[in-house]
């Protein structure tokens, strides 16, 4: 497999999760027996991951040193931190790893996401790719709450943000897979209603690129961004499992 470093987002002022969030970042958040931001580097490491940048933000970002250190102890040979001001959204955090980038392809992992398995055979693939990006997507019965894909083959042709009817149950899920060129993308963003630069927006640039694959995500996936999230995925990791490698 070719080389990607991965991107973990653990930035926000996590308004949704007060007053727990008031004394300490959501990602550090205990999700059943480990801190939440350890949950999304085991991905990365099971892909074969090994270099990664945390872009984190907020009043708590020296508690991530603290905790991680150079990350050699949960396997990551090489480990970087970068402070995002505000909350400007998903696409807007990720500006700050181009550098880091350095021109080759990364693998994004919000702070909050975690599942069953691995995605080692997305990230192969993705590595295979000529150019362009990958989405992970899992189907779930309240698509509506999310990005909602629909698909022709091996591409993505359109992604809708939180439609109110759903075309398909594909959800897209917080791990995005992309080339250099996904900064040059960012920078024609243009910040949405909510003020921020929406990842959507950056998929669907790939999309009109038509170099925008996917896979269907196997095994149980959960955010853990509100309280009901965060025991949800709590008792899936302790009853079933997180980042299996088989």
């Amino acid at each position: 497999m070719g080389s990607i470093k991965g991107v973990i987002l653990a930035g926000g002022l996590g308004a949704r999760m007060l007053p727990v969030t008031k004394v300490t970042n959501k990602h550090l958040l205990p999700v059943y027996d480990k801190p939440m931001v350890f949950y999304p580097i085991q991905t990365m490491i099971n892909a074969g991951i090994d270099e990664i940048l945390l872009v984190t933000g907020g009043q708590h970002a020296g508690d991530f040193l603290q905790l991680l250190g150079d990350g050699r102890d949960l396997g990551v040979r090489k480990l970087q931190y970068t402070y995002q001001k505000g909350e400007g959204g998903i696409a807007d955090a990720l500006r700050l790893a181009e550098d880091f980038a350095d021109g080759g392809r990364i693998c994004v992992v919000l702070g909050d996401n975690i599942i069953q398995k691995n995605i080692r055979r997305a990230a192969s693939d993705f590595a295979a790719q000529p150019r362009g990006a990958k989405i992970l997507l899992k189907e779930v019965p309240d698509a509506e709450r999310f990005g909602v894909a629909e698909v022709n083959g091996d591409r993505v042709v359109r992604i809708v943000e939180k439609p109110s009817r759903p075309a398909t149950n594909l959800a897209v899920i917080g791990i995005y897979l992309y080339d250099a060129y996904v900064f040059e993308v960012i920078k024609t963003l243009k910040p949405s209603g909510r003020g921020e630069l929406e990842i959507t927006d950056v998929n669907n640039a790939y999309i009109r690129q038509g170099t925008l694959t996917y896979q269907v995500l196997d095994g149980w996936w959960s955010d853990a961004g509100t309280f009901d999230s965060l025991l949800r995925a709590g008792g899936l990791v302790r009853d079933q499992g997180a980042n299996l490698v088989d």
